[in-house]
């Protein structure tokens, strides 16, 4: 086994310990909500509960295309402006599991057909060492088949009805929850919705929380039709998930355009680096700390999570 797999996993299960079913759950040494943070600082960290810091890094060039062939001397990693050592590097295509969250609440009565269709492009589009689960969500969220590399929508989500409101944040939650117990490195969130919530139990912050520590990147698909009759707070809310996890917002709801942003973020999950350091900063004093990703091509730009809030003793 490589050293960055046995990384990966130990990271991987001392994360999946700090998760509940209902709220993040940190471990002693790891801090309490900090209300003096910043919002970008309580929804852009990755929680850990060793020192060993995980990145999942997409890699861009000018033109948007994925950036492949790097090494890891091509990446430099600053926490607080200090460069650290690299421990562990992989650039290796690897499988990955996707959560496609499909809005079954009032406001998308008209819109089911199309986001059943755009679940489907989703699906067939995943390679076959890839692993998927379909969930509902209005005023509850359900799961309706297991992670499997089936490309068919469970027969049952033809027969759904909408619900009058939205857990849109209960739903990726649970997702983020399902998806800490896999074995793949790579997790994503895939939401399918107008952006509306309204009967969630949980915060976005804690939705954002759980995302954050499964390791798993939210890619927002809006529904709604285009143009001025677009819900604004809904397209908010979307983007906020998708920026704050380091994913994408894809603001069109069928077509050419979201078959291409779908094919681009299977290709995404699959072609990212895996970078992980110890930090030189031990301190176990529950701060933020801002991690900087640079690379020696100055063309290109990455895209990964900010930085995560160290443990507390």
């Amino acid at each position: 086994m490589s050293l960055l797999t046995k990384a990966i996993l130990l990271t991987t299960a001392c994360l999946a310990l700090s998760i509940v079913t209902t709220a993040p759950r940190v471990l002693s040494q790891s801090p309490p909500s900090n209300t003096g943070q910043t919002d970008q600082d309580q929804d852009d960290v990755l929680r850990i509960s060793t020192d060993l810091v995980v990145l999942n890094v997409t890699v861009l060039d000018a033109n948007g295309k994925f950036v492949s062939g790097l090494r890891r001397g091509d990446f430099q990693i600053l926490e607080d402006q200090k460069e650290q050592t690299i421990s562990a590097f992989g650039a290796e295509q690897t499988p990955f599991a996707a959560a496609i969250l499909l809005d079954t609440s009032g406001s998308m009565e008209s819109r089911m057909t199309l986001a059943r269709s755009a679940a489907i492009r989703f699906l067939d589009g995943l390679r076959e060492e890839d692993v998927a689960a379909v969930y509902s969500f209005d005023t509850k969220v359900e799961q309706w088949n297991d992670f499997s590399p089936g490309r068919d929508l469970p027969a049952r989500i033809y027969g759904l009805k909408t619900r009058t409101l939205t857990a849109l944040n209960d739903a990726i939650l649970r997702a983020a929850d399902d998806l800490a117990k896999r074995e793949e490195k790579r997790r994503a969130i895939v939401v399918l919705s107008d952006g509306g919530e309204n009967f969630s139990k949980v915060s976005a912050d804690k939705a954002l929380d759980h995302a954050s520590a499964a390791g798993a990147t939210i890619y927002g698909a809006n529904m709604a039709p285009t143009g001025a009759a677009r819900d604004i707070a809904g397209v908010a809310i979307l983007k906020r998930l998708a920026d704050k996890s380091g994913g994408r917002y894809i603001d069109q709801p069928g077509g050419q355009n979201l078959r291409d942003a779908f094919a681009e973020i299977v290709e995404e999950l699959g072609r990212q680096y895996t970078i992980a350091y110890r930090p030189t900063n031990r301190a176990k004093d529950g701060k933020w700390r801002a991690i900087d990703v640079k690379l020696s091509r100055p063309d290109a730009t990455v895209r990964t999570r900010k930085g995560y809030r160290a443990p507390k003793a």
